[in-house]
């Protein structure tokens, strides 16, 4: 398996904006910070030293603007803008941004802005190349949570059921069951179409592990799981059914 990372950059010339940056890019095991910038000569030194892939950058930093930084670089890494001006969004997305954050910025769209680089980057969630399904070894995909001031490697296939607990979900596998601090949104976003389903706004299930379902349920071993009316035409979609 391969162990590489998501080499990014931040730059933002308010320290505030950084430490948040820096507190969201340490949550996700994905991502490697190279460092951090105040103003655009410094990112630019800094991506001429490294190799970096990702650049989580503010439009409005001293001495040049981010989205003219951008269109300084022959070979531009991908990009997130970052900033509190929403009129800038248009110029962002000519750039060929990956996405457009607006501070203040919640980690759950952070973590959404992060799944686009993954994906655009060929990158699976343990970073294997995708070719638009998974191939035989898909025992061997995995994501990482965080619980217990760890950060821990969830195999896909051991996934049974996820369910939402406020500002917290509990994952349950097939051989323990965690609880970490994060939505189910956001978690929703990282995980395969073709292997999950959202069935509620506080279960998302392994279609494998169903073992029965009606139009109101689905069972899992001794789990009785509801299915709620908002989701039932997409878990009948899902389970090849026209009930």
């Amino acid at each position: 398996m391969l162990d590489k990372k998501i080499i990014c950059l931040a730059v933002d010339d308010e320290p505030p904006a950084l430490e948040v940056l820096k507190k969201y890019i340490s949550c996700v095991p994905n991502l490697h910070l190279a460092g951090t910038c105040v103003d655009a000569l410094e990112a630019l030194t800094m991506l001429q030293l490294h190799p970096i892939e990702l650049v989580f950058l503010d439009i409005q930093i001293p001495q040049l603007f981010g989205t003219d930084l951008v269109r300084t670089l022959k070979n531009p890494p991908k990009v997130i803008f970052t900033t509190a001006f929403r009129k800038f969004a248009v110029e962002g997305f000519e750039l060929d941004a990956v996405d457009y954050l607006l501070k203040p910025i919640s980690f759950e769209r952070f973590l959404k802005a992060v799944n686009k680089v993954m994906n655009t980057n060929l990158y699976t969630l343990d970073h294997h190349p995708v070719n638009g399904d998974y191939p035989a070894t898909q025992a061997e995909h995995s994501i990482n949570l965080r619980a217990d001031r760890k950060n821990l490697k969830i195999l896909l296939n051991d996934i049974v059921y996820i369910e939402s607990l406020k500002d917290y979900i509990k994952v349950v596998t097939v051989h323990k069951t965690i609880i970490t601090k994060q939505s189910i949104s956001s978690l929703e976003e990282m995980l395969p179409k073709h292997q999950f389903i959202r069935i509620h706004r506080s279960f998302i299930v392994s279609i494998d592990k169903i073992e029965s379902f009606t139009n109101e349920m689905v069972e899992i071993g001794r789990q009785q799981l509801p299915i709620s009316r908002m989701y039932k035409l997409d878990v009948s979609k899902a389970l090849h059914t026209d009930q």
